[in-house]
């Protein structure tokens, strides 16, 4: 039954109701909300790493600007400088409209701006993301396809090995057996990495594996669950082939879950990027982050979490959204908005 408002179209289908515009757009700034509630409450947390951190603020700055042995002078105008003399909400919403200005503070170690230093940076680092994430995709899809196709055969054995196997192993065990057997004993691809595209490859693998085995056990249960469904067997049952049943019908409805994983996903490829880039000694945010935290370079580890968590909460958004797009019944699910 349709029923017309001035707003919006709604269609009511089996007691189901399905918002084709004013839902949607609901949804959008629910979530839109949701996404600004998430950063504020992560804003709170990686600011408070400062004033957490053991030691006074202004000698540690002091001290990795090269002042070993600061003055009473010299620590009281670093702590004017930095705003430490406020009380610490104070100091909590002056830094936070800083960041909201691009501002992430001076780095201990370089003096130049935080945000500058993850700049020249991030490039090297989108660019392994990027890779290992069309990797991980592809392996996903290939392995979670063939393996449902071919279910509790040879093919869907091996695949499940392999994917638990890689899924256990920690990626810098795998980066450094990579090193080892792969570089130094083949000499394929170079061990002080350039940070281009010509030596990607190497740490993109070492970086995806993790990922695709967990995605493709994923997608291999949407998929055996699809290919129960009743409208699967309906299909079946007209004659369709199993390999056409899979790709046509069942693979489209495994889709979503498997996009919501990825979205997520994304996250953690930022995360274990940072190991990934010190064992393959590659110039992103990652390695520089490692770094700053053994020289207790507070505000670039402060940039870094800020960086990591925006683009967790973007990707993290942009896959609500379009699941809300794709599939109306997630427009009204309490779940989701």
């Amino acid at each position: 039954m349709l029923l017309m408002t001035p707003d919006r179209l709604t269609i009511k289908t089996g007691g189901a109701r399905y918002f084709r515009r004013g839902s949607f757009l609901s949804s959008l700034f629910t979530r839109l909300a949701q996404a600004v509630l998430a950063m504020l409450g992560a804003s709170v947390l990686i600011w408070a790493l400062l004033p957490l951190a053991g030691g006074d603020t202004a000698t540690r700055v002091l001290q990795a600007r090269g002042v070993e042995n600061p003055s009473a002078v010299e620590i009281e105008a670093t702590r004017q400088e930095l705003n430490l003399d406020e009380v610490l909400i104070s100091q909590y919403f002056t830094w936070l409209g800083r960041a909201a200005r691009g501002d992430l503070s001076i780095s201990y170690q370089s003096g130049k701006p935080v945000l500058q230093e993850i700049g020249a940076r991030l490039p090297a680092t989108v660019l392994l993301a990027i890779v290992a994430l069309v990797f991980a995709v592809a392996l996903s899809l290939l392995g979670a396809i063939v393996s449902a196709a071919f279910y509790e055969k040879l093919p869907d054995r091996a695949i499940q090995f392999l994917t638990q196997a890689g899924a256990a192993m920690p990626s810098f065990l795998l980066g450094l057996l990579v090193l080892q057997f792969v570089v130094v004993a083949f000499g394929f691809g170079n061990v002080i990495s350039s940070s281009s595209l010509s030596d990607v490859w190497l740490p993109a693998i070492c970086l995806a594996t993790g990922r695709a085995s967990e995605w493709t056990q994923i997608l291999r249960a949407s998929l055996l669950e699809a290919l129960n469904a009743r409208f699967t067997l309906v299909a079946t049952a007209r004659g369709a082939s199993r390999w056409r049943v899979l790709l046509r019908y069942a693979l489209p409805n495994a889709l979503l879950p498997f996009l919501t994983v990825v979205g997520i996903g994304i996250g953690g490829l930022l995360g274990g990027a940072a190991i990934i880039e010190t064992v393959f000694s590659w110039n992103g945010i990652g390695s520089y982050a490692v770094s700053a935290i053994a020289a207790r370079d507070l505000p670039v580890v402060q940039g870094f979490v800020v960086v990591s968590t925006l683009i967790y909460i973007a990707a993290s958004l942009a896959v609500d959204l379009t699941g809300a797009y794709l599939d109306p019944r997630l427009r009204d699910s309490k779940a989701f908005g």
